[in-house]
């Protein structure tokens, strides 16, 4: 595997424990269709939690979360439309970022509701 999707991989994995150790209970990862890909598709109580993980190593280029852009956004609401579409969820929605800065052990920032959908 490139170093790059090891990075990544990995850095879904310290998302991912830092959210279920919060309370969140994890139902899809990596949800792919036509539309794009959801990292994490997680419950928190009563909500629908639709996660984006973004990592960087380094500042150089920006921090993580500044790669969350419009165009990103509404990819990740044309996936979660569809993954909603497809599945018998019935629950309020929300999307998050984990956003990762840093090598070794990256300093995670958890942006709830971190943008809206129009439905």
């Amino acid at each position: 595997m490139a170093k790059h999707l090891q990075l990544g991989r990995e850095a879904e994995q310290q998302a991912l424990d830092y959210l279920t150790g919060r309370g969140l209970k994890l139902l899809e990862r990596n949800y792919r269709c036509k539309a794009g890909e959801i990292d994490l598709i997680m419950r928190e109580s009563d909500y629908l939690v639709f996660v984006e993980v973004r990592y960087r190593q380094s500042s150089d280029f920006g921090m993580a979360l500044e790669t969350v852009t419009a165009h990103k956004q509404r990819k990740l609401l044309a996936t979660a439309n569809r993954y909603l579409q497809t599945t018998d969820a019935d629950a309020p929605c929300r999307f998050d970022v984990i956003a990762l800065n840093g090598s070794g052990p990256a300093r995670i920032e958890w942006i709830k509701n971190a943008f809206q959908s129009a439905w």
